[in-house]
């Protein structure tokens, strides 16, 4: 049977990917469990990932632990949508010398 990638949302900040893991464990093997981080600063964004190698078993930990409380956060658990490519044309420019906050004269 084919894997499950999961998103895991509203995360609490002092979440570590080991304790993330160990929450999805209880339901199946777990492959992976990532929280993403800020690239600027590194600091943890509050939500992330987890991958399971059985199907059912993802669907299972999704039904229970969505809107569970974790860490003291209601959690957001669904399967994650694929990652869609980004190209240029896609994001909003401001240009080399202004961003959004910037002031016109």
């Amino acid at each position: 049977m084919a894997s499950i990638n999961i998103y895991v949302g509203n995360l609490s900040f002092q979440t570590s990917e080991d304790q993330l893991k160990e929450l999805f464990e209880s339901y199946g093997q777990v492959a992976t469990a990532t929280i993403i981080s800020d690239k600027a600063t590194g600091r943890p964004r509050g939500f992330g990932f987890v991958t399971m190698p059985e199907r059912d078993e993802g669907l299972k930990a999704i039904q229970e632990l969505d809107s569970r409380d974790f860490m003291g956060r209601s959690l957001k658990v669904n399967e994650a949508r694929p990652r869609t490519e980004r190209n240029d044309s896609s994001r909003q420019s401001f240009g080399a010398s202004g961003g959004r906050n910037q002031r016109w004269r």
